[in-house]
C-alpha cells in the first residue's frame, strides 16, 4: 500500500469513527476537527487539529518513521497554529512505524525547552479498542500489540459485517490499508475470503475491481504529472468508478484543492453518498 493510503486511512478513522482511540491518545474528547493550512515551508497542513468542548486545541501528528528533527517540526506546527488561531495547541505525535520508537520529544534552546507528547501506538490497549462499539477503534487496533493477530483480525471482520454496506466497505478498506504497516495484509485477505457476505461487498462496493482498477490506472498516469495533478487524476478515477462521470462544477472544485485536501478526499470517497456530499 502507498504511504499516502496508510496515512489517509488512519486520519479518516481517527477523525470520526475511532472515539476510544482518540480518547486513549489525548485523554479527552474532540468536539470538532479544524481544517486549516499552516504557512510553514513545505509542512503546510497538520495531520489532525481538533478542538475540545472547552475550546482547547489538540494537534495530533502521525509519524511512520523515526525523525531526529521531529521536535523542530512540532515546534514549527505549534507556532503556525498560534499565528493562525492565536491559541497554543497541546501536541501529540503518534508513532505508527514498525521499528522501535527512538525520536526525541524535546527541543532545547538557549532560552528554554520546547516539548510535546510522544506515543507509540503499540502501547494502546488493544482489548479496549476491539471491544469498542465504534468500527474505527476496532480497525485501529491492528496497529497495536495484538496477543493473537489472526483472532483479533477475525473479530474486526466479524464486527464489520454487522455494519451498513457502505461502512463495512470503509472498514475493510481501512483494515487492508493499515494492516500493511504491520505486514498483516495476507492474514486480512485470508480471513475476508472466509466471509461470503464480505466477498459480495468487495465485488459490488467501492473496494471492487472497478475501484482497484481506477486507482491503479490513476497512479500510473499520475506518475507522469506533478504531485497535485497526479492526485487529481487518481481522485477523478475513484469518483468516476463510484458515481460516474464528473460534472464540470466538480472538476473545478478538484482543481482548486490542495494536495493534502485531495489525499483526504481519496479516502472519503469510500463513504460519501454522492459527488456533491464529497465535495461540499
Amino acid at each position: 500500500m502507498d504511504r499516502k493510503d496508510n496515512d489517509g486511512a488512519l486520519k479518516e478513522l481517527l477523525r470520526s469513527p475511532a472515539r476510544e482511540t482518540i480518547g486513549a491518545i489525548t485523554g479527552t474528547a474532540i468536539e470538532s476537527w479544524l481544517d486549516v493550512e499552516l504557512k510553514i515551508g513545505q509542512s503546510r497542513r497538520a495531520d489532525l487539529l481538533g478542538e475540545t468542548a472547552d475550546g482547547s486545541l489538540i494537534h495530533l501528528e502521525l509519524q511512520r518513521e523515526n525523525d531526529k528533527n521531529m521536535p523542530l517540526r512540532m515546534a514549527e506546527y505549534c507556532l503556525g497554529i498560534y499565528r493562525l488561531l492565536e491559541r497554543f495547541p497541546r501536541q501529540i505525535c503518534l508513532y505508527v512505524g514498525q521499528t522501535p520508537m527512538r525520536m526525541p520529544k524535546r527541543l532545547k534552546t538557549p532560552g528554554g525547552t520546547f516539548g510535546y507528547s510522544l506515543i507509540d501506538v503499540r502501547t494502546l490497549d488493544s482489548d479496549g479498542l476491539l471491544e469498542s462499539p465504534h468500527f474505527g477503534d476496532n480497525v485501529s487496533a491492528v496497529l497495536t500489540r495484538l496477543r493473537d493477530e489472526r483472532e483479533a483480525i477475525r473479530r474486526m471482520i466479524e464486527k464489520s459485517t454487522a455494519l451498513p454496506r457502505s461502512e463495512c466497505a470503509l472498514a475493510m478498506h481501512a483494515l487492508l490499508t493499515l494492516s500493511g504497516l504491520r505486514g498483516l495484509e495476507a492474514v486480512v485477505e485470508e480471513e475476508i475470503q472466509k466471509m461470503p457476505v464480505l466477498i459480495d461487498i468487495m465485488k459490488n462496493e467501492v473496494l471492487g475491481p472497478v475501484y482497484r482498477k481506477g486507482r491503479e490506472e490513476g497512479r500510473e498516469e499520475g506518475r507522469q504529472k506533478g504531485r497535485q495533478d497526479g492526485e487529481i487524476t487518481i481522485l477523478r478515477r475513484l469518483i468516476e468508478a463510484r458515481f460516474g462521470r464528473l460534472p464540470a462544477w466538480a472538476e473545478k472544485r478538484l482543481a482548486a484543492k490542495s494536495t493534502a485536501e485531495l489525499e483526504e478526499l481519496s479516502v472519503r470517497v469510500l463513504s460519501a453518498s454522492s459527488i456533491r456530499e464529497l465535495l461540499k
